[in-house]
Parts: C-alpha cells; structure tokens; sequence
C-alpha cells in the first residue's frame, strides 16, 4: 500500500500507530514526506506498524550524513575501525535471536531460517574484521635510481545499498561490514516490506560506538532508489532484486558514472544423475526448494532427472513435501507464508498457469490447511511433474514455493538445459561420479556450482555472484572482490630530493 498527500494522511489513521522513521546521522530522522506504507505480519495477514517513506529531501538528508561523516571515518585508523567490527560483531553474537524474531514478524520465514540468515551474514562481519590485511598495499624500493614506488587502497566515500525484502538481514551484511571497514559511509535502503531489520542493525552500530552519520537507513519506494541513483554524492551503489530493476539500476547508476554492481533474478536447475543418492537428492531438493517458501534467489526451482530415474525421484520428493508443515513461523513449522497477498496471489497465479498448460500437478499447495491465526499470505509447497521448458513455471522466476521437474534422456541435454537459460546465478549437480561432477563445473555457464549442494552459497571470504543476467557489472559480492568494490587503487611514485636528479630534461621520464 502506497499513498500520496492527503491520501496518505487520511489512510495512515486506519494503519497502527506506530510509525517507523529513518535512521540519520545517528538518530531516528522524521521525514518531511507525507507518504506511508504498511508493514504486515505475513502469517496473521495483518499491519502492525506503518513506514514513513522518503522524500528527495529525506535522500539528501541521509547522502549528506554520510558525506560529511566520510573524512573523519576515512582517516580514522584501520586499527579503531576493526575494533569497532569485532565490537558490532560481539553484540550481534548476542543479540541474533532478537534479530531473526524480527525478520520472521515481517518477512514470514521460520524462526530457524531467520537465524541461519543472521548466521550468514555475521560470517561477512568476521570476514570484514581482518581489513587490516585486505587493504594491505604493495611497495617497490628503488624502482628507479632513488625512485620508490607503491600502491594503496583507499575508501570512495558514500556508497548505498539497495536490498531486497528475503534476507532483511544477510545481504546487507554482504556490502556494509566491507564498505564500512574500509572506510567508507553508506547509506542503506531497505525494502519497504521488511524495515525492522535494518533500524535494529543501525543502532546496533551506534551501540558498537560507529560515529554518526558512518550508517544510514532510508526508507522509501522508487523515490529512495532513484534519488540515490541519481545523487552526485553517491559514489557507488550495490543492489539484489530481480533482474528487470537490477538492469535498471545498472544503466541509470553507471549512467550517472557511479560504480554498480547489481545482482538480479535466477531460475537455478538442480541436476540428478542416474547413479546419484536418491534420498539425499530428495531431501535437498525439498530443502533447497521450499525453504523460506521457494523466496530465495538461490532457491532450486527446477529438478532436472537425467534418464530412467524421473518417476523413483518424483516419488520420494512428493512423500517428504506432503509431510510438510506450513503455517507461523514463530510455531516451529517448517514453511512460513509469502511476504505480502500480492505474492501469494501471484505464485497462485503460476500454479494455475501450470496446470492449465498440462503440467502435472503432483502435489498442490492451493488451499493447503496450515497452522496460523488469521488470513496469511499461504501457498503451500507444490511439485509440478513433467514441465515443458515452453511453460511460464519453467521460464519465469516465480519466487515461491513451486518446484518444477523437467525429464531428460542425457547428462548433456541437462547441460544444454542449464546453459540455455537466461540467468546463471547458482545451480547443481548430484551424483557419485567425481568424473562427471568435475565435467559438469567446467562446463556449466553459471556463478556458483554444488557438488551434493543444492544451495552453493559460498563462504564469506569467497565471493557470491552469478552470471548472464543474474549479474550486471562484473564484480560480485563480499570476498575479496567485495573489498576491491569498496575501494580505489593509487600508486605513488617517490623521490626525495637528490642533486644528482636536478637540471631542466623535457623529456619523458626514463627509469634508471
């Protein structure tokens, strides 16, 4: 729900009165702006608190905190600001249930997937802790006769980050701990629909004794997102969403001369070999599938079964997805609702579409009786057999908890299948064979490969990205690649006066 001017003021009085602002400089920011959104808990389908959404006068307030906080906060030595990390670090330790209760109210998932998610993201933290070494430079004495050459890593300033409404707060933790130990200042913007988060993380900062104004949280819509694109004083800009707005943000952030790097959608492909472990296969499938309810971008949505194995796999798949148990995530079920009724009805959409296109429909999360109080956003997990690569189920990226079997004759038509999709982002492969496993990850055209994985997110300190239209600009996120994003190189070359180097020569210089 979005509302302008006196519409906004009229509908806020039927919203909760609790109104969350933006975080400032160091403080809660009440915004000029009179527009507001809801902020619903999925699993009751009701508000509980309205969002304050930003202004272009809020955007300039949050870019300006950050730009006048950059000086300090890059001269500050690398020493205080790892101290500074490993304190944040200490106190996210402690508070990750209070986090992951937070991310469950509003995004929906379970609380044990709300806490894996915190998980992964303090891993970054750590990872960023250890800056001191990352940032180290490269120093070359005598180069030329008494010519000193050598190279460092400095911060570009304030930076934004646009993150998406599944992991509140995992994929901001893939960019802020790097860009802040590095010393820049970052504004973030968190999806409308999941806010808590990112507020909670802000003055955890404060608490762990960031300087204001280091970070920042808007609040907002397309306002917010376009105002940081478009800002001078952004240096660069890190997004994860779907693949149309993150081209998007791509084309109008370069545009703008600013450094982008913007992760979009994903259609990833599981491939199951005749000699794999069926069980583990099924258990991950399920796993990999309808965790979070299908709302990750490295969910597996597509089960491709190589040979005579597709109806012995589909079988073991359907018996443990109708053991499934949806409802409330904070009632230890295993699938919590989609994040708003838009989605339900769209994933809804989908199965329809399926269906009607000659899928079959194996198990049906429609209607599916589940354990919660009130109208949630409910799609229970479906597992469609016999998809045709012609369907919207396959094509589309449907972000729910839909999981589609495609049947092939050959481990080289799975890899035609894998290859021929427009995005790259994670994919897999189960089997036994080391041969054909290492064939498949120097063949498959894809950003991160599992062995046995059904979800090959990788550790903090490698990078996550994908390919194709699963990433535009080229360089991916956390790792060291992060690091090289969040900063600029300069070489300095040396030379402390000799009188031997004296004299008037026009000529370029020589070394010696």
């Amino acid at each position: 729900m979005t509302t302008t001017g006196a519409d906004a003021v009229r509908a806020a009085q039927d919203l909760p009165v609790h109104t969350l602002h933006h975080w400032v400089g160091g403080a809660d920011h009440v915004g000029a702006g009179d527009r507001f959104s809801a902020v619903t808990d999925p699993a009751k389908g009701v508000p509980t608190a309205r969002l304050a959404l930003a202004s272009a006068d809020d955007v300039d307030a949050a870019v300006a905190a950050a730009k006048a906080a950059f000086p300090a906060w890059r001269d500050t030595s690398l020493a205080r600001r790892s101290h500074i990390l490993f304190r944040f670090r200490e106190l996210l330790n402690a508070g990750a249930d209070e986090l992951a209760q937070l991310i469950t109210a509003e995004h929906g998932k379970v609380l044990a997937d709300a806490r894996g998610e915190v998980a992964r993201g303090q891993e970054v933290v750590e990872f960023a802790c250890g800056i001191p070494h990352l940032l180290r430079g490269g120093f070359t004495e005598n180069a030329s006769t008494g010519v000193d050459v050598y190279s460092v890593r400095q911060p570009l300033g304030p930076v934004a980050i646009i993150s998406p409404f599944n992991f509140p707060a995992m994929v901001p933790m893939w960019f802020f701990p790097i860009a802040i130990a590095a010393g820049n200042t970052v504004v973030l913007k968190p999806s409308e629909k999941v806010p808590s988060a990112a507020l909670w993380i802000a003055r955890l900062w404060a608490e762990a004794g960031l300087p204001a104004g280091v970070f920042n949280v808007l609040n907002g819509d397309k306002v917010a997102v376009d105002g940081l694109l478009t800002h001078p004083d952004v240096k660069a800009v890190s997004f994860v969403g779907s693949t149309p707005i993150a081209r998007y943000v791509y084309e109008t952030g370069t545009g703008q001369g600013k450094r982008v790097q913007a992760l979009g959608g994903a259609k990833n492909h599981m491939v199951v070999l005749p000699d794999a472990d069926l069980d583990l296969a099924a258990d991950q499938a399920v796993n990999a599938g309808y965790g979070s309810a299908g709302e990750r971008c490295m969910a597996i949505s597509v089960v491709v079964a190589v040979g005579d194995i597709a109806d012995d796999l589909v079988d073991r798949i359907a018996k443990r997805t109708l053991g499934l148990r949806t409802g409330d995530g904070r009632r230890g079920c295993d699938m919590g609702p989609l994040v708003t009724a838009a989605a339900r009805d769209r994933v809804v959409g989908y199965i329809d579409a399926g269906e009607a296109a000659g899928a079959t429909v194996v198990v049906d999360g429609r209607g599916s009786d589940v354990d919660a109080d009130g109208e949630g956003f409910f799609v229970g997990p479906t597992l469609f057999d016999h998809v045709g690569t012609d369907m919207s189920i396959y094509t589309d990226e449907i972000f729910g908890p839909v999981l589609s079997v495609v049947r092939v004759a050959s481990y080289a038509e799975a890899v035609d299948l894998v290859n021929g999709s427009p995005y790259g982002n994670g994919t897999a492969i189960f089997t036994n064979d080391g041969g054909a496993a290492r064939r498949f990850q120097n063949e498959i055209e894809v950003g991160m490969v599992g062995i046995n994985v059904p979800v090959p997110v990788p550790m903090a300190y490698y990078s996550f990205g994908g390919w194709k239209n699963s990433l535009f600009g080229d360089t991916h996120a956390h790792g060291a690649e992060g690091v090289h994003f969040f900063t600029r190189g300069k070489v300095v070359t040396s030379r402390w006066l000799d009188p031997s180097h004296g004299g008037i020569n026009l000529g370029f210089p020589e070394n010696s």
